[in-house]
């Protein structure tokens, strides 16, 4: 770390890491609709590699509580029905001829609260990471108080202060991605 300039930027682009991939993990779960996002990260052993199933077949929704996976490599039909079953998402693939049918069930009461309490559990997580980058980016600004150029105090207590606000900044986001997933899976 050289300056606070690059320092901030690092910070932030750790931050900007981690909600990505909150928004990442909010789009796997289930809501009452069938939506590709709900599958295509499922792991699939594809000639011994773990694969995203969205890379070995297209995904389409034919009906509002239905998925339909047509793979790419017809041979791959048992494996993506192993691999759906194993997921945990609750999920029954339905393998007919060249294709696997997806029926998305409704959600339960008691489901949906499980799964609002998931998107907060991740949330949370999501909240961690970005703490952690602020720690770090903090270190990083008091070691320029040793370092062989020498910042002043102020610029450095001003540093705080932005990395705090992007933290502010951050978690404001994630909170709203969160209560928006929350509500998507509580209306029925």
């Amino acid at each position: 770390m050289t300056d606070p300039d690059t320092i901030l930027l690092e910070t932030e682009e750790h931050m900007t890491k981690a909600l990505d991939y909150l928004k990442k993990e909010l789009k796997g779960v289930r809501t009452g609709r069938a939506s590709p996002a709900l599958i295509e990260f499922v792991k699939v052993d594809y000639y011994g590699a773990q694969s995203d199933l969205k890379s070995l077949a297209s995904i389409s929704v034919p009906e509002p509580s239905q998925l339909l996976i047509k793979p790419f490599d017809a041979g791959s039909i048992s494996e993506i029905k192993k691999a759906i079953e194993a997921s945990g998402l609750g999920l029954n693939p339905i393998p007919e001829g060249k294709q696997i049918r997806l029926n998305i069930p409704p959600l339960s009461g008691d489901r949906r609260k499980q799964l609002v309490g998931h998107c907060k559990k991740v949330g949370d997580e999501a909240k961690v990471t970005l703490r952690n980058a602020r720690r770090d980016g903090n270190k990083h600004a008091d070691a320029l108080k040793n370092g062989a150029k020498h910042f002043p105090e102020d610029e450095i207590e001003t540093l705080k202060t932005e990395i705090q606000e992007l933290l502010k900044k951050f978690e404001a986001e994630v909170d709203a991605a969160v209560a928006a997933k929350c509500k998507e899976v509580e209306t029925v």
